[in-house]
This record gives C-alpha cells, sequence and structure tokens, in this order.
C-alpha cells in the first residue's frame, strides 16, 4: 500500500501565535527561507579560509572547490527530494530515522551537532582574527565570548527575530561577494596594478606554475574545502518553521546550486588572477588583501567589516540548526531531557543553551591557543559535515528504493542520477576522510585519527540511550 505523510507540514495557532506541528514558531517567510539558503552557502570557510589554503596550494586550489561543489550539489538535491517529502524541523535526524533505522537518526543528529560544535568555534575564531585587524591588542578570545553571548540572545528571543537578523547579515554577504566579482573582473580585463602586480589570468600559471607546490597538497586541501560548503545544508532544517515549503524549498535549494559555481567556484578563480598566489596567507580573509591592495584606503576595512559580519551569521545559523536538531533528539530520550523545552516565545533554549555551553569551549581554546584554533575547528567540523552528508545521500536512496516497491510515492524534484551519484559521491566522501590521514597539518591529521574515536563515542552512546528511546 502507497502511504504519504501524515500532514507534511500543519501550522496551527496558539495564543495567536502561529505553530508548526513541532511546536516552533511558523516565523519563517520566503524572504527569509531563500536568504538563509543563501547565507548557509556562504560562509568563513570562503571569506577567511581561502587564504591559507591558497597559500598551501597555489592557484590549483580551484579545483578543489570544483570537485567538493559537485559533491555538495548532489547533497542538495539529495535533500531537496527528502524534505519535500516530508519537512520536518529535525530533517537529518527525521530521515536518517525513517529510512536507514533508529541508530542512523541518532548518529546523524550528533555528527551534525560535532559538525556545528567545529564551526561555531571557527566562526567565533574568525570573529576575533578580524577584529584584530583594527584592534590588535584586544584579546581573540574576548572577542569570541561577546560574539557568542550576542549571538545566543538572538537565537533565544524568537524564530522571527533570528530570521531577520539572518536576512540582513545574508544581504551584506551576498552584496559583498557581487561587489567582488564586479570588481575583481574589471581588475582582471583591464589587466591593473594590483599591490605592484598586474592582475590577470597570466597568475594562475606565473609564479611555479598551476600546480606550484603538486597535485598531492590540491587533494589534501579537499577537507578544508569541505568545510567551506558546510552548512548549505541548513535550508532542509529552516523547512520545519516555512509557511509554505512545498514551493519556497525547491527554489531556494535550487538557489544554492548555481550560487555555488558563482560565489565560490568564481571567488576562487578571481582571487587566483587578481594577486598572485604568494600573496594570501591564513592570517588575514583574502578579500580583504585585494581590497587592501587596490588603493581606496576604506575599502580593506569595509570588507573586512562584511567578513566579521559572516563569521556572526554563521554562528547564528549553527545555533538554530543544532537547536532544532538536539530537541529533535531529546524527544526520542537521545540527548539530554532539558535540550527539549521551549520558551514561551517558542524556540528551543534548552538545546540553544547547550550548544552555547559547547561554543564556549571555543573561547577557552582561543585563549589556550588562538593561532591554532581555526585549523582545529574546521577540521573537527568537516567530519561531522562529511557524516551528514553520506547519511543524506543514504536515506534518498532508500526513499527511492521504497518508493519504486511502491510504499511510498516519491516527490517530482528528485535527485538527477540516483542511485549511481549517490555511490559516487559516498564515494568521494570516503576519499576526502581517507587523504586527511597523509596531511602534513597536525591539525587535519588529527581529525583522521579521530574517526574511530568518534565512533566508538556515538555507538557507546546509542548503547546506552536505544533502551530509552522512543520507537515512535
Amino acid at each position: 500500500m502507497v502511504t504519504t505523510p501524515d500532514s507534511p507540514h500543519d501550522v496551527r495557532t496558539t495564543d495567536e501565535v502561529p505553530t508548526t506541528d513541532d511546536g516552533y514558531a511558523a516565523g519563517l517567510g520566503n524572504r527569509q527561507v531563500q536568504m538563509i539558503a543563501m547565507g548557509g552557502a556562504i560562509g568563513v570557510g570562503l571569506f577567511l579560509g581561502v587564504g591559507g589554503r591558497m597559500e598551501q596550494s597555489g592557484p590549483a586550489l580551484v579545483l578543489s572547490y570544483v570537485l567538493c561543489g559537485v559533491a555538495a550539489f548532489f547533497v542538495m538535491r539529495a535533500l531537496g527530494e527528502l524534505v519535500l517529502y516530508r519537512p520536518v524541523a529535525g530533517s537529518f535526524v527525521e530521515y536518517s530515522r525513517e529510512f536507514i533505522g533508529p541508530w542512523a537518526g541518532f548518529a546523524t543528529g550528533w555528527m551534525y551537532f560535532l559538525n556545528w560544535a567545529g564551526a561555531g568555534i571557527a566562526e567565533i575564531t574568525a570573529a576575533g582574527i578580524y577584529v584584530a585587524k583594527w584592534f590588535p591588542d584586544f584579546p581573540q578570545w574576548l572577542t569570541a565570548l561577546i560574539c557568542l553571548v550576542v549571538l545566543l540572545a538572538v537565537n533565544l528571543l524568537s524564530v522571527r527575530l533570528f530570521g531577520e537578523l539572518e536576512f540582513w547579515f545574508s544581504v551584506i554577504k551576498v552584496l559583498a561577494i557581487l561587489a567582488f566579482l564586479a570588481v575583481g573582473l574589471s581588475l582582471v580585463l583591464t589587466d591593473a596594478e594590483v599591490g605592484g602586480t598586474t592582475a590577470g589570468p597570466h597568475n594562475l600559471v606565473d609564479h611555479g606554475g598551476f600546480l606550484p607546490n603538486g597535485l598531492p597538497l590540491v587533494l589534501m586541501s579537499l577537507q578544508g574545502v569541505m568545510f567551506a560548503y558546510a552548512s548549505i545544508e541548513m535550508v532542509g532544517i529552516a523547512a520545519g518553521e516555512t509557511k509554505d515549503p512545498g514551493k519556497v524549498m525547491p527554489k531556494a535549494i535550487n538557489s544554492v546550486v548555481w550560487r555555488i559555481g558563482v560565489f565560490y567556484v568564481g571567488s576562487v578563480l578571481l582571487l587566483a588572477m587578481v594577486l598572485p598566489w604568494t600573496a594570501y596567507n591564513g592570517d588575514q580573509s583574502p578579500f580583504v588583501t585585494v581590497f587592501s591592495s587596490i588603493g581606496i584606503p576604506w575599502a580593506g576595512d569595509l570588507m573586512n567589516f562584511v567578513v566579521l559580519t559572516a563569521a556572526l551569521s554563521s554562528c547564528n545559523s549553527g545555533l538554530y540548526s543544532t537547536g532544532r536538531i538536539l530537541r529533535s533528539l531529546a524527544q526520542r530520550g537521545e540527548a539530554p531531557a532539558f535540550t527539549e523545552r521551549l520558551n514561551s516565545r517558542r524556540a528551543p533554549y534548552g538545546a540553544v543553551l547547550f550548544t552555547g555551553a559547547v561554543f564556549l569551549a571555543g573561547v577557552l581554546l582561543n585563549y589556550v591557543v588562538p593561532k591554532e584554533a581555526f585549523d582545529i575547528a574546521t577540521s573537527i567540523s568537516a567530519l561531522g559535515v562529511i557524516a551528514t552528508w553520506a547519511a543524506l545521500l543514504h536515506a534518498q536512496t532508500r526513499l527511492r528504493k521504497r518508493a519504486a516497491s511502491g510504499e511510498l510515492v516519491r516527490p517530482a524534484y528528485r535527485m538527477p542520477g540516483s542511485p549511481y551519484t549517490n555511490w559516487v559521491v559516498l564515494a568521494f566522501l570516503v576519499l576526502i576522510v581517507l587523504l586527511a590521514g597523509f596531511s602534513d597539518e597536525t591539525a587535519v591529521r588529527w581529525s583522521f585519527y579521530a574517526v574511530p574515536v568518534v565512533a566508538v563515542a556515538v555507538a557507546v552512546g546509542w548503547r546506552l540511550v536505544r533502551g530509552r528511546a522512543s520507537s515512535t
């Protein structure tokens, strides 16, 4: 018998506050979801991480962004099919649970939490690095703490406030990227002098060639590039608090796909052409480097402000996402009970505060090892996002199989090439994890050695909770 989800997205009104079946306020409209999708595709992995990776890999870094971008495209389409089947706030957890098994829901939820634990720490670390441009003597850890406190307050007040703040954060990021693309393209086309050198395609092959440090270092950059694409899947979580997901979500997901090509690949390619790859490093945003080199005194400071808002935006999104995922786990007894609680504004305050407490570890990391904090955090995050993406791809194959057997109705919005594309992308994700074991970077190598530790921790955690976990 063919089955369909019960009321995929009913919206009720309680005390004059529209709520969804999950108890959340249905406070996100099309305008906000579109910008959350766009903002999720532009984070500190692009604004800060490109500099250090360009320094190591040279112009060929663009190949890493192309490869990871293709993987991200298929992951988003798999997510889109799952979301259109059943929009729900705890999306990754619920799809893994339904199509793979209860243990997979538990594992996916906590791996996604690991993703954002690392990403959130990376974002507040980046904020500290950006503020240091203006106030070099101001402690990096104190900047991280101030940012965390402000964003916790935003997430605890209401989803509508979160949506509005994220909307404007995303507007700033998108306008900045568009401005860079326009300025960078004009510099390249006019062979302009930038920072004592001439912009142009020749920078792709000068200074040691397109692969100045060899192909192995380009491959080793894949894990860091994967972190840059992390959070594009956040739009799937927003589906649970969207007023009309059937119409809004396909548009939002499709918009992410082409922005991957324009914003990420296009930006990295232009960065490599505007200045020699040797001009970049991990201590400053490459966009700030470019704008500081064009001869306009305030341009570098303006771009530094933009990348600071990008870091705040991503951390803001992390608190939002993990709050919903943890609450979904708690509803089944798979996370601390207090993370299930909603406040009077329908925000999951217990889960948000739990995440905030973990982010405090990032403040401590910035105090103890400020120079290494960003790399450590991004390596942790990359493990989480790889596991989450793998779960989404596998869940979509199970959905397709059940639809083929007549158990359910497959949505019209589908992942192209499934199931073959699923297996290709899964193999690519496994390759990224294996390559980390050969990295010269200590933080990346640690992430490889951490894989069995994390796997054992998740297995032990599931063994402890499965007896009391709800099977519904």
